[in-house]
């Protein structure tokens, strides 16, 4: 019931607009930023964001934003961040990530790796259903959201776009485990999902506290 209950408080609009803001930026935010994100009152907001911490979706700290130290540098404020705990309901209750990873163990032991990545390749494709490959690094961007990758744009040294970061990996539990397996088979599923012949490509480029794929123009289309 507590992740119930968790994902309850959702329900009111304003917590879930502060929520998801607040994960949108992937660092810790400030009452006031927060509360200009969501376009409601700074009292408000900080009403909400101690609320969605009470439920355990979001941790709070401390610290100044003014990047000053010392005498005059003011009081710290008081920070939000996602909490790093998974929540998820199924009624009634079923124990699909145990599944998950026995069958993981399973594929490791048996050096399943190639077939598995054929199937994720497979499986890919047919999320694309048929279309071409994927145009360019928006296009990216909104096939990537659709599967809860939170993807954002990491802009290059000189301005423009960069590549294509995702702040979170779908798969996370089992491949916390099994992670040469799962994340091979991750990037096997980009690799058909966005196409292996197009502007863009998906490498593995793992980063702490993200998932492991980046996508990013491919060289033959770079310049």
């Amino acid at each position: 019931m507590e992740d119930i209950d968790a994902i309850a408080v959702l329900q009111d609009p304003v917590r879930r607009r502060l929520y998801e803001y607040v994960v949108a930026q992937g660092r810790e935010v400030g009452r006031n930023e927060a509360a200009e994100g969501a376009g409601v009152a700074r009292t408000l907001a900080a009403h909400h964001l101690d609320k969605l911490t009470e439920a355990g979706l979001l941790q709070s700290g401390s610290r100044r934003l003014t990047g000053r130290s010392g005498p005059g540098a003011g009081r710290p404020a008081k920070v939000y961040v996602r909490a790093p705990g998974e929540r998820s309901v199924s009624l009634p209750g079923r124990d699909y990530r145990t599944a998950a990873e026995l069958l993981a163990e399973a594929a490791e032991e048996a050096g399943l790796d190639a077939g598995l990545c054929a199937a994720a390749y497979r499986r890919g494709e047919s999320l694309r259903g048929g279309a071409a490959p994927c145009e360019g690094l928006e296009e990216a961007v909104e096939l990537l959201a659709a599967r809860g990758y939170e993807p954002y744009v990491e802009l290059a040294e000189g301005g423009g776009a960069g590549a294509v970061r995702l702040r979170n990996c779908p798969f996370h539990a089992v491949a916390e485990r099994f992670p040469p397996l799962v994340c091979g088979m991750n990037l096997a599923l980009l690799d058909g999902l966005l196409g292996t012949d197009g502007p863009v490509r998906a490498r593995m480029d793992a980063r702490p506290g993200e998932c492991c794929v980046v996508v990013e123009a491919s060289k033959s289309n770079s310049h």
